[in-house]
């Protein structure tokens, strides 16, 4: 009886966790960034190295012989523009997934436009590029 009272009781104090992130990700709209944010080359080392210590499985090279690895971020947004939850899509690198969670908060932090009603998931794609 007591652990049921402590789940009912935690469940009340616990915030409700906001609109649940879609299945199509292609239907959320962008991040809306005041400034865009730039992926600099400290960040694009970050990545190659976790690729080149075995973290992850190594892209193919593209055309130009360059690695490049793109990440999508779906973010819920707040109506006063502060990120709640940011959810990497899978890439089958976990530190580089959190990584690009970090970053997409990280770069809304006082500079999202303000949300019309609510919470809102919006999009963000971040993109690491880097020579072998």
């Amino acid at each position: 009886m007591i652990a049921i009272l402590s789940i009912l009781l935690l469940q009340a104090a616990t915030p409700a966790a906001g609109p649940a992130l879609p299945a199509d990700w292609s239907a959320l709209p962008p991040l809306p960034y005041q400034e865009p944010p730039k992926v600099t080359p400290a960040m694009d080392t970050f990545v190659a190295n976790e690729y080149g210590l075995g973290h992850c499985a190594k892209p193919k090279p593209g055309a130009n012989g360059h690695y490049v690895v793109s990440l999508d971020i779906a973010a819920l947004v707040a109506s006063k523009g502060q990120v709640r939850r940011a959810v990497p899509r899978a890439i089958d690198c976990p530190t580089v997934e959190q990584y690009g969670a970090g970053l997409v908060t990280s770069f809304a932090r006082d500079n999202l436009q303000p949300g019309a009603n609510g919470d809102q998931w919006y999009r963000a794609t971040l993109v690491f590029d880097w020579a072998p």
